[in-house]
């Protein structure tokens, strides 16, 4: 029964602040993300598409930056009081030598050894896309889907993530579309290509074989029990499958005959073959660290004829002149900014390496991996002011070549173990697998063992945390490291 109350019914409205990026804005971040080959190849495409650009007549270099590191001025200078801020005299720093530009119109192209490039993967999968009957938006999905498989053939980008990246660019897209179109690249060839992980790859590659009952086993384990199967549990395998000790030797000989990495036929695997590096660092005789970014990208400017200095102010233009004014004006418009996010991505990625060596000074001077201390995104950030997402975009895809291999700028990223522990994962790897090396190959450590003899040696971290660290690098655990010896 009603009360009789009277409701009142309140409509509150709530503004929430949004940001609406420009369009310059949008392109940049864009053009951050992308990998140095494929802001080269977008810059000859805008280079042939737009008539208002050009290329200077002064050539193309290497900009450069300069570091100075005296024996003292220590890793402690980079930061505050506390351990964990970095400075605020960060421009400051009289340590910082930063000639922006370094560059001479002498100055040739820098161009690394590629052995094995992945474009002969790519070009395969484009010419294979071409011939699929799809129409022409699902053909750019398909191409940029193709663009995010590394050279092993393994997709590296999550659907939405792709979608978002194709909203950047105005395509907008759902993520089913994009999941139609992964699932058409998963079938070209070589069989495997577009795998997310192994297990992935195994099965593509089992399901594209005649079926047999050998092959229905092996997609049943694979599918299944392939945790088992990493970790050798080959009679837990037997008893749950219900199989013989023959028919799993014969499924473990197939699927020992698949291919891990499809895109390997295109040219091998090994990463310093086939990457190009954005920067190459270079340490002087008075450990002066020289940051340079291999720029491949060539100065570029209006096309005379363009220029707003050759247009008329008259008010009494014909409707032709008119038209002819504005469609110079739009592609003049539209260099200037594709001028100017070229610019904003050098900057961008010069000041993201420049706080990484200040950071990581000890590992640039020495080139040795233990040094390598602890660094998240937000240190980065402190240092430059940089937004967290334009710092991630910086890192992604880019290379820089020491004189002792290539390495993705994602691998000096490394938390600490825990809050209090001042060393880096890349040390505490390093003793672990030192203990690993000399333990009784009888009878192997486990991992509380090493745990307690990590504690010892003042690494203070839980055995969850070694056993995190022995599965990232690939050491198996005790009972699978024990060795049959005479």
């Amino acid at each position: 029964m009603a009360s009789g109350r009277r409701t009142k019914l309140i409509q509150e409205t709530t503004i929430k602040p949004t940001t609406t990026l420009s369009p310059t804005q949008v392109q940049f971040v864009m053009m951050l993300g992308m990998s140095g080959p494929a802001v080269e190849e977008e810059v000859r495409r805008v280079l042939q598409d737009n008539p208002a650009l050009e290329k200077c007549d002064d050539g193309e270099g290497a900009d450069e930056s300069y570091m100075d590191s005296d024996s003292d001025s220590g890793t402690d200078d980079y930061r505050g009081d506390d351990g964990s801020d970095y400075g605020d005299d960060y421009d400051d720093d009289p340590m910082d030598r930063y000639n922006g530009n370094n560059r001479s119109r002498d100055d040739g192209y820098y161009t690394p050894t590629v052995v094995a490039p992945v474009d002969g993967l790519i070009d395969s999968l484009d010419s294979q896309l071409g011939e699929l009957d799809i129409n022409d938006r699902q053909k750019i999905i398909g191409g940029y889907i193709i663009g995010n498989i590394d050279s092993n053939g393994y997709m590296t980008r999550q659907l939405q993530e792709i979608a978002d990246d194709l909203a950047f660019q105005s395509i907008d897209v759902s993520v089913a579309e994009v999941k139609f179109m992964f699932e058409k690249v998963r079938t070209l060839e070589p069989a495997g290509i577009g795998a997310v992980d192994l297990r992935d790859c195994m099965l593509l590659q089992l399901y594209r074989k005649e079926s047999t009952d050998l092959v229905k086993m092996a997609i049943e384990m694979v599918k299944n029990y392939f945790d088992l199967y990493s970790k050798k549990h080959y009679e837990a395998i037997r008893r749950h499958m219900g199989i013989s000790s023959e028919e799993l030797r014969e499924i473990d000989n197939l699927i020992l005959s698949l291919n891990p990495k499809p895109g390997s036929v295109f040219g091998g695997s090994d990463i310093n073959d086939y990457i190009t590096p954005d920067f190459r660092i270079e340490v002087d005789d008075d450990d002066t660290i020289r940051i340079i970014l291999l720029n491949r990208i060539p100065e570029l400017q209006i096309e005379s004829s363009f220029s707003a200095n050759n247009e008329e102010k008259s008010p009494n233009m014909s409707r032709g002149e008119k038209e002819a004014q504005m469609f110079r004006k739009r592609w003049r418009d539209e260099a200037n900014t594709f001028i100017q996010v070229l610019k904003m991505r050098q900057e961008t990625l010069m000041e993201v390496m420049k706080a990484i060596v200040k950071i990581q000074q000890d590992f640039f001077l020495t080139r040795d991996e233990e040094l390598i201390r602890p660094m998240i995104l937000k240190d980065i950030n402190q240092l430059t002011g940089k937004d967290l997402s334009v710092i991630s975009r910086a890192i992604s895809n880019k290379y820089v070549e020491v004189g002792c291999g290539i390495y993705p700028l994602k691998f000096f990223f490394n938390e600490r173990p825990k809050d209090d522990e001042d060393a880096s994962s890349f040390e505490i790897k390093a003793k672990l697998k030192a203990i690993i090396n000399g333990e009784d190959k009888k009878r192997p450590l486990s991992d509380e063992a090493i745990t307690r003899l990590l504690n010892q040696q003042g690494s203070n971290i839980a055995r969850r945390t070694v056993a995190k660290y022995r599965e990232q690098m690939e050491i198996p655990v005790a009972r699978l490291r024990k060795q049959i010896t005479g």
